[in-house]
């Protein structure tokens, strides 16, 4: 079936109905979606402030919201793209500014201002890691760029950033083989948790099981294998590619996500952490920086168990996430009740967002 260039979250439902029988089966096994119009009358005095606003004033009397849930995990999003306009405080932010003029920076000299892990420091070309002081479990580190401005990355970069990761992980093996549950996380600025605007990322290895939201996705996912007998991880790229929402580049499978955690939700797949793996998340905080201007994210890279484990990881592969966390200008925060008690509130399209990847990626 041949995909419309141009669908919106708000066409979902009639972009599925029209599926082939056998593709509408396999999406409808992972997503459940549906509709709703919120309606509201507004006083004359609110008028000129809602044509300012939101610059139409009927299109706020009836709003059609899309109600996406994903049936396997149980994460769940509600998409109004009307959310994107309602009133922000902002200040202007001057990253350059900020990284000379803010408090004293301990990452601008790691060697001297962090500790190091008791089998002492990797080295990458591009970066060199520390000890986190304040540990999230009992290995936990910071990979610490040369370069100080978190969004001047380059393609090197990104590989010797997840590289050296990975060669932390080996030593923490090394040095204590039950700790086999690998995280590679990236907090970029502020709004997505950072508490240093120096670029870094976050290196964890744990004991006894996975993470716990790792742990959930591998267990859901096995449910799904057992009462479909098909891959929950290759159902949900094909699922999306049968919108629009996903394709294959160099064995990396990457998906604009309809069941995002917030904005502009990316997800990667790939056998191992390859080099076609690095480069696609290099090609998506591209796009995110180059081509639609999102500059505060979250990126993690989940990994099966590095050794054996009492639990089935087959079937499992690299995950990545990667998500837009807003303008890092705004006061006012992107997760709420909704997002940490309900579902997910998000005004991004990911049909936008596909596009704007595939075009990028020239795929």
């Amino acid at each position: 079936m041949a995909i419309q260039q141009d669908l919106s979250i708000t066409q979902i439902e009639d972009a599925v109905a029209a599926l082939p029988h056998e593709e509408r089966h396999r999406f409808e096994r992972i997503f459940d979606v549906s509709s709703t119009t919120g309606r509201l009358v507004p006083p004359d005095a609110m008028i000129p402030w809602i044509e300012k606003q939101f610059g139409d004033v009927e299109a706020t009397r009836e709003q059609k919201i899309i109600k996406i849930t994903n049936r396997v995990t149980l994460e769940g999003v509600l998409f109004n793209w009307l959310r994107s306009s309602r009133p922000m405080w902002r200040q202007e932010l001057d990253l350059d500014r900020e990284l000379e003029a803010g408090p004293p920076d301990p990452l601008a000299d790691p060697y001297n201002g962090t500790p190091e892990d008791l089998f002492g420091r990797v080295r990458g070309k591009y970066c060199v890691t520390a000890s986190n002081i304040a540990k999230f479990d009992g290995f936990h580190g910071l990979v610490v760029f040369n370069e100080r401005h978190p969004l001047r990355f380059t393609r090197e970069m990104l590989h010797d950033y997840i590289d050296t990761g990975g060669r932390w992980g080996d030593l923490v093996h090394a040095s204590d083989p039950e700790a086999k549950y690998y995280v590679f996380l990236w907090n970029c600025l502020w709004r997505a948790g950072a508490s240093l605007l120096h670029g870094h990322a976050q290196v964890i290895m744990g004991r006894g099981m996975h993470y716990a939201a790792v742990e959930y996705l591998r267990q859901r996912a096995a449910v799904y294998q057992a009462h479909n007998r098909q891959n929950y991880f290759t159902d949900l790229f094909l699922a999306h590619a049968s919108l629009g929402l996903a394709f294959e580049k160099e064995g990396t499978r990457v998906i604009a996500n309809l069941a995002p955690k917030k904005e502009n939700e990316v997800l990667l797949l790939a056998p191992f952490v390859t080099t076609s793996l690095k480069d696609r998340v290099y090609d998506v905080l591209e796009c995110f920086r180059d081509r639609m201007g999102i500059t505060s994210f979250n990126l993690v890279i989940y990994t099966p168990p590095w050794s054996d484990t009492p639990e089935s990881w087959e079937g499992f592969p690299v995950v990545v996430r990667i998500v837009d966390r807003g303008d890092p200008s705004s006061r006012t925060a992107d997760i709420g009740a909704m997002e940490l008690y309900a579902a997910s509130v998000v005004s991004s399209d990911p049909f936008v967002l596909a596009r704007n990847l595939r075009e990028s990626m020239a795929a």
